[in-house]
């Protein structure tokens, strides 16, 4: 029963990595491709190491090492997807041309790679600050 449930964690896994593998040849522009690869590729990677905690279940230390696996994966892929994603509209990598909106342009200085608050949020925040 052990070996099924082994079994159904890789083969789920293996199946989103395939997912996130696709994600990234079918997908026309670099923020959709790093949106199907940091999900499905860390889900995957989660499934893969979920299977072996179970596979070596007696072994502490690998049980501990599959774990820690996990939490690296989910603390790290969403943060280097936003890094790689940033610098890539940064040096002017190109939308896909259906891309109905982008959130960022005219908000973003070029020479001090800062990004500034949309108009009108400026005057809110202020207004929301204790006087005194």
């Amino acid at each position: 029963m052990v070996d099924l449930v082994i079994s159904l964690f890789l083969l789920t896994g293996v199946g989103f990595m395939f997912v996130a593998a696709l994600g990234l040849l079918r997908m026309p522009d670099l923020p959709m491709r790093l949106h199907a690869t940091t999900k499905a590729g860390a889900l995957g990677g989660g499934l893969l190491m979920i299977a072996v905690g179970i596979e070596f279940f007696g072994d502490v230390a690998v049980a501990a090492k599959a774990g820690a696996v996990i939490v690296f994966l989910l603390l790290t892929a969403p943060v280097a997807a936003h890094l790689i994603g940033r610098a890539g509209y940064f040096v002017g990598v190109p939308m896909w041309p259906k891309t109905h909106k982008d959130e960022l342009e005219g908000r973003y200085d070029h020479e001090t790679q800062t990004l500034m608050s949309p108009p009108g949020l400026a005057d809110k925040t202020q207004d929301q600050q204790p006087k005194g």
